[in-house]
């Protein structure tokens, strides 16, 4: 191997268990934690977006009642089992139609366990550069686990009504302006004992030469913890890394492995969710712990951002966003506020500005007008 070539290096347990120790204690130090906090006008907490600014992640702590939390778990449980029983299946594990098999999209998508499948390589338009360490998997271990569930609004009610969220909405609205867009939803699964990395990354891949680029230019992901993430199954991002374009191979060459020196896990309670800037730094190591990890994925752009863009290819096929295409997306926005407005009559519900002059309504007709709406997604 060329000594300027980063390594994929055997972790001693006592130095990786000393690595995530310390980035444990690193993240709770940060100060980018805390309740959810708007004022009396709706408007996110300046301090929160400062920290969010500066740091490229936040972590909103107790957000989702026991009882979404509940009705999120059933529905991911329900998709989990009706999910091709492998990559090229077309029946579930109980040898009926999988989910999905009337849709063009590609929703399902698999990992050999504890893997990495796109570290160093050409996908995702080469934005992994360098390959994660790869434990050895356990003997008894299938061939590949579920790893992420795309175009999840379709398949869950409970993920429709989160992703009407009222006060995640403002604070998409805070960060983004109040003409914010959709980017895409997705479901994260680290299973226990398997489940794959996903290497070093920033997620922007168009806009990085923008003359107006500043440090949100490719939008953020909110990341839901159904049963929370922790220094072993969770994200780590490398703070204040979201700037502009980083040298990821220099940062682990630096590190001497892929346990970058600056990097920290996120950590998140069931119910917690974080928001993480798409441009910072970030990856994910094998699950080897016994712990799961589910999260839920769903992020905004700024309109200015994704007007007249062409898309990256990488969440939907290629083509320029115009302000049609824009709008028919933007009304899964809409579906979802109107789905938690009917399932939570009691709480106020987000006016999303964009659609003010429309009347969007979840109802089950629409259901089949909505499959495939992922083909949509507004990825830059």
């Amino acid at each position: 191997m060329n000594e300027q070539e980063p390594q994929t290096l055997t972790p001693n347990n006592d130095d990786l268990r000393q690595y995530q120790e310390h980035g444990a204690a690193k993240a709770l130090q940060l100060g980018n934690r805390g309740p959810l906090k708007l004022d009396a006008q709706g408007r996110l907490d300046s301090h929160i977006l400062d920290q969010y600014k500066a740091l490229g992640f936040y972590v909103f702590e107790g957000v989702l009642d026991n009882q979404e939390l509940s009705e999120l778990e059933a529905d991911i449980q329900a998709i989990q089992k009706r999910a091709p029983a492998s990559p090229k299946a077309t029946v579930d594990q109980n040898g009926h139609a999988a989910l999905g098999q009337d849709l063009a999209g590609k929703n399902f998508g698999w990992v050999a366990p504890l893997s990495d499948p796109v570290g160093g390589t050409s996908k995702n338009q080469g934005r992994h550069p360098v390959k994660m360490h790869e434990p050895q998997p356990p003997s008894d271990a299938p061939d590949h686990v579920l790893q992420i569930i795309l175009g999840s609004l379709q398949f869950s009610d409970a993920c429709l009504r989160l992703y009407g969220h009222p006060q995640l909405l403002a604070v998409a609205e805070a960060v983004n302006g109040s003409d914010f867009t959709p980017f895409n939803e997705a479901i994260w699964l680290k299973h226990p004992h398997l489940g794959g990395s996903v290497a070093w990354h920033q997620d922007g891949t168009t806009q990085w030469d923008r003359p107006d680029f500043d440090e949100g230019t490719h939008g953020f992901n909110f990341m839901a913890q159904l049963y929370g993430s922790d220094a072993e199954n969770g994200l780590w991002v490398v703070p204040g890394s979201h700037t502009g374009p980083a040298d990821i191979k220099k940062m682990m060459l630096d590190a001497g492995s892929d346990r970058l020196t600056n990097a920290v896990p996120m950590m998140c309670a069931p119910g917690d969710v974080a928001i993480c800037n798409r441009q910072a730094v970030h990856g994910s190591f094998a699950n080897t712990s016994s712990k799961p990890r589910v999260t839920l994925n769903f992020g905004f752009h700024r309109r200015s951002s994704v007007f007249g863009s062409i898309g990256n290819g990488i969440h939907s096929p290629a083509t320029v966003y115009d302000s049609e295409r824009i709008f028919e997306r933007a009304k899964m926005i809409g579906y979802g506020i109107s789905a938690r407005a009917q399932h939570r009559p009691n709480e106020s519900s987000y006016a999303y500005a964009p659609l003010k002059a429309h009347t969007i309504t979840w109802d089950e007709a629409v259901r089949p007008v909505i499959k495939d709406y992922n083909l949509l997604d507004l990825g830059i």
